[in-house]
């Protein structure tokens, strides 16, 4: 039997909507001996069982993997990687032409704490926690069961996502397979993915219809995609016939990878160029109207609600710029990624912007993260991505 955890009267009211998350301060009672990772069963006040989840220390105590029941089924991984494959399956996103997409998506997909994207036939997984740490090998083997995908490779990189506190000393290497090349299809374009030392799992295939919408408007544009990382926006507009493309990024290793999958899809292509150069530099020595068509898809301003207010600013900034140096007549791809910002407080910043710059703005779209980087309805904090299609007069 599991150890339980007690909550206080009346905490149990977001465990009853199933929200995956139980903080410390809903705790009453729970065992002396118990550590990072184990499997707790969680009653509320007056003994009914709520459900059985991952215990960790922190303000998220526990991570819910199933409700209304105090077990687990010996196929619980499988059945939820299985059931998170047909969803992908059901969205067209296994094809011929299309092999890298995130099959798990923490919470969204019932596996909290666990994030594993595919890349051919390698899967790259993460882990958030200590419970999915200690039940990597489980999952990777999981993994290759799967049979809608044929998975031979399973690289765990974790170092860099687990609670520090933990204390787990994780270490970044194939639990299965091994490396066997790294160029992944997305709707029929080649990339070079640098699982190994790439940021995240190597790519950001949360952008990818996001990439595609971009595509449609690249057309005889001159086009300045800001923070490139592998020039996935550059290698979209390129193949909608750009007049140029401009590729911009603080990291010389980022710029060269960028430079790397222009070369992979269009060999000797002129119309391209990269900067290794800092972003707010670059907008702020460009001359103006050069470019009809900016991306703006910076890291998070704000990882933490603490930097919450900072990361406004640099969303402020970073737009105002833009929307003094784009060309009469431009689209601006804006986008931010940090889950503490909210999608009101994004277009907040972004309007704050265009009013500063005194430029006329239109919304054209506002997007969001792919169908593969699925929700819970009952848990909106799984929504980080937001952004907006902007006609600059």
């Amino acid at each position: 039997m599991y150890p339980e955890i007690i909550l206080k009267p009346g905490k149990d009211e977001s465990l009853l909507r199933y929200h995956p998350w139980v903080f410390s301060g809903a705790i009453a009672q729970k065992p002396d001996q118990i550590e990072e990772g184990d499997y707790v069963i969680v009653k509320s006040a007056d003994g009914r069982v709520l459900g059985i989840g991952h215990y960790q220390i922190g303000s998220i105590t526990v991570r819910i993997l199933e409700f209304n029941t105090d077990t687990l089924s010996e196929d619980h991984y499988f059945n939820r990687l299985n059931n998170a494959c047909r969803l992908r399956r059901s969205l067209g996103l296994i094809r011929a032409d299309n092999n890298c997409f995130r099959l798990v998506h923490g919470e969204g997909d019932f596996l909290p704490g666990l994030v594993v994207d595919i890349y051919g036939d390698t899967a790259v997984m993460q882990a958030h926690s200590p419970g999915m740490h200690f039940e990597r090998n489980r999952i990777a083997e999981a993994l290759t069961r799967l049979p809608d995908i044929n998975i031979r490779n399973v690289y765990y990189k974790s170092e860099t996502t687990l609670p520090f506190k933990a204390r787990l000393d994780p270490h970044n290497d194939y639990i299965i397979g091994a490396f066997d090349g790294n160029i992944a299809l997305e709707n029929g374009l080649q990339f070079n993915i640098d699982w190994l030392k790439g940021q995240k799992t190597g790519f950001f295939v949360d952008q990818r219809e996001n990439r595609a919408l971009l595509e449609k408007f690249a057309k005889d544009r001159t086009v300045l995609n800001m923070f490139c990382y592998t020039g996935g926006f550059s290698v979209y507009a390129m193949r909608g016939g750009a007049k140029s493309v401009d590729s911009v990024d603080s990291s010389a290793k980022a710029a060269a990878l960028t430079d790397a999958n222009i070369e992979l899809n269009f060999p000797g292509d002129a119309r391209h160029t990269t900067h290794a150069v800092d972003a707010f530099k670059y907008l702020s020595e460009m001359p103006a109207d050069k470019y009809d068509l900016i991306i703006l898809d910076p890291p998070a301003f704000a990882k933490h609600r603490s930097a919450l207010k900072n990361g406004l600013i640099g969303y402020r900034k970073l737009n105002t710029k833009a929307f003094e140096k784009i060309k009469s007549g431009g689209f601006l791809f804006t986008f931010s990624c940090s889950q503490v910002v909210s999608r009101e407080a994004f277009r907040l910043a972004v309007f704050s912007a265009a009013a500063k710059s005194g430029r006329k703005v239109r919304i054209l779209h506002q997007l969001t993260q792919p169908a593969d980087h699925p929700f819970d309805i009952a848990h909106p904090e799984g929504e980080y991505l937001k952004g907006l299609i902007l006609y600059v007069e």
